[in-house]
């Protein structure tokens, strides 16, 4: 399987083809719009406008599986993230990330890369990493997204080279996505 065989929903109900983004290079994350790290998305819509005229795009997934921190649907979400963030990135249809119902791109995304260990050296570190330990502690386990703004590299061949966690460096990502650009 390729990354270019899933399809996708738009917050419309619009199927859209992963095909679309063919020799583009994608950050794919699982966003949530009532999270500690919604200010990522302001980041990721600089990283967008940077980028974009090189053949780079961020595609947004909510998800509502950590902590009912998106309740509201996909067409809701992506206007909040449009009016309340500036983002004009592609916003998809609220999706599954774990468990049984896990979105199929999700899933594929998340066996191509292992999860890297959690760190704790930061204060934002140790608090994720109770969060889940309390909360979620099924998404320690194997490749499991662990929380929103889990974030995935693609090359633009439509392979998986790196995994952020939700945590990560901005400056890190922006590096990552240079190289391949």
């Amino acid at each position: 399987m390729s990354i270019y065989n899933y399809q996708v929903k738009k917050p419309n109900g619009d199927i859209l083809s992963m095909e679309t983004y063919k020799d583009k290079v994608m950050l794919i994350c699982n966003t949530a719009s009532q999270c500690e790290f919604t200010y990522q998305y302001e980041d990721l819509q600089k990283l967008y406008e940077r980028q974009l005229k090189d053949g780079f795009t961020v595609l947004s997934f909510p998800c509502d599986q950590f902590g009912n921190q998106n309740p509201e649907d996909g067409v809701q979400t992506a206007a909040q993230c449009k009016l309340q963030f500036g983002v004009s990135y592609p916003v998809f249809d609220k999706i599954n990330v774990n468990g049984d119902n896990t979105h199929p791109l999700f899933n594929y995304l998340k066996h191509e890369i292992d999860a890297p260990e959690i760190e704790k050296n930061t204060f934002q570190q140790k608090m994720l990493f109770e969060n889940i330990e309390k909360y979620y502690p099924e998404f320690l386990i194997g490749n499991n997204i662990r929380w929103n703004f889990t974030k995935f590299l693609v090359d633009r061949k439509g392979k998986v080279v790196a995994r952020f966690e939700p945590d990560a460096s901005m400056i890190d990502i922006q590096d990552a996505i240079q190289a391949l650009l």
